[in-house]
């Protein structure tokens, strides 16, 4: 039986080579199993309308479940290279009588648009589960080191005493913010295209919501051309996944300074390491590269979905459904990558307590609290107090004078210089070492180790909050699958998370 009356030939070998084998094959690869439920979905709905029976429905079921990536191949003559039609065809071909309703007032603009946002939203829980586990990586790490002073740095100059806790709680919020925005996304994007048709909707009375159900959404797109023609979803999860990563290679970066051999605030195991060839002496950090770089992976291909929609009709487009989205999967595997070797770097940092407090002693990074000390205790006007503070430190390294070490004379004579005498300049420079600076700061959000372990807690609180509601929305998919494959009480389930 042709597939057209309309063309009198098959595709040209150019045309199946360059585009519609890839295309055919990429969908094999990933998308096979959600055309088969969107199918098992759309046959429920002939039996409901009476359009088949239950046996045909049965026999067509079942035929669908043996059309695997190794069964049905893109083939010119056959199937016209498009999977839409070469299930069909393998249906067909074990068939023995053809209810001549089946495939009556469907469309494939609607059908390939739910199996591409069933494969994103299944990939989307998958990354953001990936994404619990390195939030909590971080916030376990974070704890057992709230305590250890190092240098923290702004303008790539050490400023003020920090933590490696301090830091990575940092890091923790930055994944709790993509946790919410992931989730939210989800809920946004969680609707059903199937029922829409080619454009304008479809001349049976498809349960548009019943089938929404069936596939673990939250509903219909409520509106046909919406369905069919928009791919904002991919944007919008391409999106999260950008900010993500921008983010996340700045964390990274620190990271790659600290383990450079011109801090030596961490280390990494020797696994995750790798040599020069020609300098033996060099012990390298390949792996955070690959991080950092593979951010950079997020964001363009986030471009690419981005300009590969704008411009054109709003309709149902090749351009819009096949090749905006050829790199759709690529987006993905690099957020797991990311996130993959992430959660091993932190799992192995090895924190060098030594090397950082040294070098918070050869700063002044106290230059900020006796400035504050000098106004608040000495009644010197806090633009002046900044500039004896200066002098103070100027003339210390100046002399050669370790600025660890304290010279109540010299702090005194140079506040005697601006005008004023101080009543105790001894006690205005006690306390600025690095522990004490720890200690000093009590406002919310501090480096106070206190403070950083209580917003860890709330931290902990707020995740496993965010890893129920991701629970939640894969137990409401896998219900759904679950009831799609027990259709017709033939075949198995794929399994619980998702078509193979």
């Amino acid at each position: 039986m042709p597939l057209t009356g309309r063309l009198g030939r098959a595709p040209s070998a150019v045309l199946h080579e360059h585009v519609l084998a890839p295309q055919f094959q990429f969908e094999a690869d990933h998308l096979l199993g959600w055309y088969r439920v969107v199918e098992r979905v759309l046959l429920a709905e002939y039996a409901r309308m009476g359009l088949v029976t239950e046996p045909e429905a049965a026999a067509i079921a079942a035929l669908l479940d043996t059309a695997t990536a190794d069964r049905i191949t893109a083939d010119p003559a056959a199937n016209l290279s498009d999977i839409c039609l070469a299930l069909e065809r393998h249906v067909l071909a074990g068939l023995a009588t053809v209810p001549s309703a089946w495939h009556v007032d469907r469309s494939r603009n609607d059908i390939q648009a739910t199996a591409q946002l069933l494969y994103a939203r299944s990939e989307l829980l998958d990354i953001a589960e990936a994404l619990v586990e390195v939030t909590r990586v971080a916030r376990r790490r974070a704890a057992a080191v709230t305590h250890l002073p190092m240098p923290g740095y702004t303008h790539l100059q050490a400023a003020q005493v920090s933590t490696p806790g301090f830091f990575l709680s940092a890091l923790v919020e930055h994944c709790l913010r993509t946790l919410r925005r992931l989730l939210a996304t989800y809920d946004e994007i969680n609707l059903s295209p199937l029922g829409a048709g080619a454009l304008t909707g479809q001349e049976l009375p498809w349960d548009r919501d019943r089938m929404a159900l069936l596939l673990g959404c939250a509903g219909p797109y409520p509106h046909a051309l919406t369905a069919v023609a928009s791919r904002a979803w991919a944007l919008e999860i391409a999106g999260e996944l950008s900010h993500f990563g921008v983010g996340t290679s700045r964390f990274v970066t620190d990271l790659m300074a600290w383990a450079s051999s011109a801090y030596g605030f961490v280390e990494l195991p020797d696994e995750l390491a790798g040599i020069s060839a020609a300098m033996p002496q060099k012990k390298n950090y390949p792996v955070l590269e690959r991080i950092r770089g593979r951010t950079a992976h997020l964001t363009s291909l986030a471009l690419d979905l981005a300009t590969a929609q704008r411009a054109t009709p709003y309709s149902n487009m090749v351009e819009v459904s096949k090749e905006g989205g050829a790199h759709l999967h690529d987006l993905f595997r690099s957020a797991r990558g990311v996130l993959a070797l992430l959660r091993t770097v932190l799992e192995n940092l090895d924190w060098r307590p030594e090397a950082m407090r040294a070098a918070c002693d050869r700063e002044f990074l106290g230059g900020f609290t006796l400035a504050n000390r000098l106004t608040l205790d000495e009644k010197v006007p806090w633009r002046t107090a900044q500039v004896i503070v200066g002098r103070y430190v100027r003339a210390k390294l100046a002399a050669g004078d370790p600025l660890d070490r304290p010279d109540a004379s010299l702090l005194a004579g140079l506040a005697e210089a601006a005008g004023y005498r101080l009543t105790d300049p001894a006690a205005r420079l006690r306390g600025l070492d690095s522990g004490g600076q720890l200690a000093v700061k009590c406002s919310a959000g501090s480096a106070r180790p206190d403070h950083v372990r209580d917003l860890l807690d709330r931290q902990g609180v707020a995740l496993d909050a965010l890893a129920g509601q991701l629970g939640r929305r894969r137990a409401t998919v896998e219900a759904a699958l679950r009831e799609v494959h027990g259709l017709f009480a033939v075949g198995s389930p794929t399994g619980a998370r998702g078509p193979a």
